[in-house]
């Protein structure tokens, strides 16, 4: 008898070992997963950016203000730092890339750079400024049109296409930007997915055969139309804007090339956003990009917002030319060698 309770003894001494065992277990296992739920990104983000910054500090600041998130802002021209984040590639600090064209964000999603945008404010934004697979979105709209000096050209002699550049009685009186800024890139390759290499090729020849004055920047151009320097050139829009606001050199007026029936619509680019594919803080790149695309900060930029139909915002009345951004990525570099073939460069 006694023996017998030795045993059963023994047995509930087993059992309740193995339990506790199993329990101090779980335990390990539960602590484990409550440690790994609470590391928390820490409060900032990295961003390279290709865009001015008098356009994106302001929204930078409020954004801090608001969320408390420290912004890292490094600022250059928008291919190189593409370039860096891929030469970078894991290893990369940004989490957020900003650029001041499409063509290139479309780049870096072709390169596998670019991780997507996982967020319902992108129903908002019109497909065709959104990258595959939603890799990137349009923050705002610009388009490219003809500025002209009003005391040197009438409404009237301005050219009406693109196309009308070829024509040698324009020769040596209008501005461009150099071959090596991103935009003009962008907008020949829009160009080139409507038309071919070959039209394309020949057009930009016309238009170096008519002696443009080449400048550095569309700040250059806009101020050497302001100036008289030149009769007319190619700028984005929001510079005719910020031409008028100086004085003595405002006496300007803009159109938008290419509004004909059959004629190609006003060229389109945009400013936007992408996560990068080895973001080291994802939620809060991803809080940022949100951030932008809400109605205050839409209303905040001096480009028109990529948002439609925003309370208080003068959107552009123009016929855009029917492309979309995502097929120009593939066409940058046949665009460059294009360009050079036609003597166009810096």
């Amino acid at each position: 008898m006694k023996i017998a309770r030795i045993k059963f003894l023994i047995i509930i001494i087993c059992i309740i070992t193995t339990i506790g065992f199993l329990l101090s277990g779980c335990t390990v296992s539960t602590n484990d997963t409550d440690s790994i739920q609470s590391k928390e990104e820490p409060r900032e983000i990295t961003v390279y950016s290709g865009r001015q910054e008098k356009f994106i500090v302001p929204l930078v600041e409020k954004f801090e203000k608001d969320t408390g998130i420290k912004v890292n802002l490094i600022s250059g021209k928008a291919t190189e730092y593409a370039h860096r984040i891929i030469e970078e590639n894991e290893n990369t600090q940004a989490d957020v890339f900003l650029s001041n064209d499409g063509g290139i964000l479309e780049y870096l999603r072709i390169e596998n750079m670019l991780a997507p945008i996982d967020s319902k404010l992108l129903d908002q934004v019109p497909a065709n400024y959104i990258g595959k697979d939603k890799t990137w979105t349009a923050l705002t709209i610009r388009y490219r049109i003809f500025m002209y000096n009003t005391d040197l050209i009438t409404l009237d002699e301005v050219p009406d296409s693109i196309f009308d550049l070829t024509d040698p009685k324009y020769k040596g009186q209008f501005a461009i930007n150099r071959a090596g800024n991103e935009s003009m890139i962008t907008y020949f390759a829009s160009i080139q997915s409507i038309i071919g290499p070959e039209k394309t090729l020949e057009l930009m020849k016309g238009i170096m055969a008519n002696d443009p004055l080449v400048l550095q920047s569309h700040t250059d151009v806009r101020r050497a139309i302001g100036s008289g320097e030149v009769k007319f050139g190619l700028v984005n829009n929001y510079h005719y804007y910020t031409q008028l606001t100086e004085e003595g050199m405002n006496h300007v007026a803009m159109i938008f090339p290419d509004q004909a029936q059959g004629e190609l619509g006003a060229f389109a680019n945009i400013s936007g956003a992408a996560i990068t594919k080895y973001a080291k803080h994802p939620n809060n790149a991803l809080l940022f990009i949100e951030y932008l695309l809400q109605p205050e900060q839409q209303k905040m930029n001096d480009e028109t917002p990529i948002i439609p139909g925003l309370e208080g915002i003068e959107y552009e009345a123009v016929r855009p030319a029917d492309t979309s951004l995502s097929e120009v990525g593939p066409l940058w570099e046949k665009t460059t060698d294009l360009m050079e073939e036609a003597g166009y460069s810096d």
